[in-house]
């Protein structure tokens, strides 16, 4: 292995974002020798589109909130397959977390008091998301990235070096997990500017890769989101849950076709904003499901006190989860109600001064004046639903973030549990800083279990070196493939087949029509150099898309209900047996996928009494309510 470049780590870490970066802080400062691998630039995480806030149960607006409610907001969202224990931990500890963020350096928007800030999101019963401005995603990459920089000065005085025990690859992608046997052993990875391979060795790695939304045509993600976290674990021997629940956000872009499906943020409800049909009609009040009747207001009156009326506990339905608003604006779409490019009117205009606006939502007034000639201070926005965000993810134990194969490590979007068949607006980067931190302590305290360091294997590395430039060839063969073509027939088929409102019939063509690709893309052949080669770069991806894509498809044609982010138009409702279930996909062969149905975990009978035990009734079976069989 003398050709290739080498380094060593007691711990790697796979992803730059709002997780990753708060993985590795937590394990530099458990005194463990880092590598943060990014495969964009340093600093351009997808984390940073994150727009709205950070869910945490502070109760600095409403000093009713407490980790308690927290929970039984995210419980709900999830329909109650959540990981209890994961969403337990979140509620917890999120509070903590936005303050160490802010020892860090972040700058959050403040109430009169001074107190941080926290503004009105979907799903959550008082206000709740920590923010700065609509771009707290921005500050959370910028503190993180910060704090990094300070830990590598810290290193730099005593030792004179600055990656001492804290280095960043930036541009830099790994296309394969080495193991030692059963154990994690190391990565292969590949500059992305001159294809140049490296080898990092390392006991522990955790993933932080984020979703799966490049596999989708219309999708709020950046780039970056191919899957590769989750493809990389299942190859490794993880296994990956709840793959079939995808969130479609309710709100993206619809026009012009070159910004489709950019997203829209939620604080644009959360502050007020009011969606409407082509018929001026307010129709959110007409898709409030039974389960949430008691919640939300059925009245425009009602629903507008809400913001006013501190005991008006009595949420718009615009706030509904965001299963629900995708759902029912999807609906009025197809029944031709919908605005002249396909979504619908989302209006803030009439709910607020021009200049509240341009304080409160300062990047989505530039971004719709700049990108579609839109000034939203004095005309609605038009949006409609883009695929944003996968549920399932790698399978984790709650407290330390490892999966099944030992020194493996998750959390983050690529790790599944947390959010159940739905998450909750605001939640996503508070599930970052909460289980990034434990993921890393995690990594750190499994480091320091070790006997003896996993050793590399020279025969795997070579393989893996091997797969990752299969793609380079004269083009002369026949059947050879293009990546770009691939990847557009992928889009479209996960777009039309397994999109929104899912049914079996269609389902079951996109499981024939990726068995189809995963063929063609073995002939894949692109051209050139290994220097910076974007075609090269699609091919590996396509990898990661193409097996993600089989789990996701796979697990929607099997369950048989529709819950959260999983609609079907054969099966309209949530079953109660289902909600039991977990979907599980492990590795079949090479490049293969089977799925296990795997029992829920009973939650705490303390959790459990959290709740009324009318709303339990709607999701359990008598035995295992409180004081019953299984409590």
């Amino acid at each position: 292995m003398s050709e290739i470049e080498t380094h060593s780590y007691d711990v790697i870490v796979i992803g730059a974002g709002g997780s990753g970066l708060r993985a590795a802080i937590a394990a530099r400062e458990a005194g463990k020798k880092t590598a943060i691998i990014s495969k964009s630039l340093f600093g351009k995480a997808h984390t940073v589109m994150a727009e709205g806030g950070c869910a945490a149960a502070m109760g600095n607006v409403n000093p009713n909130d407490n980790w308690m409610v927290h929970f039984r907001d995210t419980m709900r969202g999830g329909k109650f397959l959540n990981n209890w224990r994961m969403a337990e931990l979140h509620a917890k500890e999120a509070p903590d977390r936005v303050w160490e963020l802010e020892t860090y350096g972040a700058l959050f928007d403040r109430t009169p008091e001074g107190k941080i800030s926290q503004r009105n999101f979907g799903g959550h019963t008082y206000p709740r998301l920590a923010h700065v401005g609509d771009r707290t995603g921005l500050e959370m990459i910028r503190t993180l990235q910060q704090k990094i920089v300070s830990l590598q000065q810290d290193d730099f005085a005593r030792t004179g070096d600055y990656e001492a025990n804290i280095k960043v690859y930036a541009e830099c992608t790994v296309t394969d997990l080495i193991k030692d046997g059963e154990r994690i052993a190391g990565a292969l990875a590949y500059w992305r500017e001159s294809g140049r391979h490296l080898l990092l060795e390392a006991p522990a790695i955790v993933m932080a890769t984020g979703g799966v939304g490049k596999s989708y045509k219309v999708t709020s993600n950046s780039w970056e989101y191919t899957g590769d976290g989750h493809a990389l674990a299942l190859r490794a021997g993880a296994s990956l849950i709840n793959m079939e629940f995808l969130q479609f956000h309710p709100t993206g872009m619809v026009w012009p076709p070159s910004v489709k499906g950019i997203l829209v943020t939620e604080s644009v409800r959360g502050d007020g904003g009011v969606l409407t049909n082509s018929e001026g009609k307010r129709f959110m009040f007409d898709y409030i499901p039974d389960v949430f009747k008691d919640q939300y207001a059925t009245t425009e009156e009602e629903a507008d006190r809400w913001y006013t009326d501190a005991d008006n506990n009595k949420r718009p339905p615009e706030l509904l989860p965001r299963d629900e608003v995708a759902r029912a604006i999807n609906s009025e779409v197809q029944a031709g109600r919908g605005s002249p490019h396909g979504g619908v009117f989302l209006d803030v205009s009439s709910r607020m001064p021009a200049e509240t606006i341009i304080k409160r939502l300062p990047s989505m007034h530039h971004q719709f004046k700049e990108l579609a000639d839109v000034d939203i201070t004095k005309e609605p926005m038009e949006v409609g639903p883009t695929c944003h965000y996968v549920m399932g993810g790698i399978e984790v134990d709650p407290d330390t973030g490892q999966a099944s194969v030992p020194g493996l490590f998750a959390a983050g979007e690529c790790s599944g549990g947390m959010h159940g068949s739905n998450r909750l607006g605001g939640n996503s980067l508070s599930d970052l800083l909460v289980f990034g931190k434990r993921a890393g302590d995690g990594a750190a305290a499994y480091v320091d279990s070790l006997s003896a360091r996993p050793v590399l294997d020279e025969v795997e590395v070579k393989r893996a070196q091997e797969r990752s430039v299969a793609p380079f060839g004269d083009g002369s063969q026949d059947g050879a493939e293009n990546p770009y073509t691939l990847h557009q027939e992928l889009q479209q088929t996960m777009n039309d087949l397994v999109g929104i409102i899912r049914k079996e019939e269609e389902v079951r063509q996109a499981i024939t029509k990726l068995g189809e690709l995963k063929e063609r893309a073995k002939n894949l052949v692109v051209e050139g150099h290994r220097q910076f080669n974007p075609g090269w770069h699609l091919a590996l991806d396509l990898r990661n898309m193409l097996l993600v894509s089989e789990c996701v498809a796979n697990a929607a044609v099997l369950r048989q209900e529709s819950r959260g982010g999983h609609t079907r138009d054969d099966y309209t409702t949530m079953d109660a047996e289902w909600r039991h279930k977990l979907l599980v996909c492990t590795a079949d062969g090479d490049d293969g996928v089977q799925i296990v149905e795997q029992e829920q975990i009973p939650m705490r009978s303390d959790l459990m009494e959290l709740f009324e035990l009318d709303e339990l009734k709607k999701y359990f079976t008598d035995a295992e309510l409180p004081g019953g069989a299984t409590a």
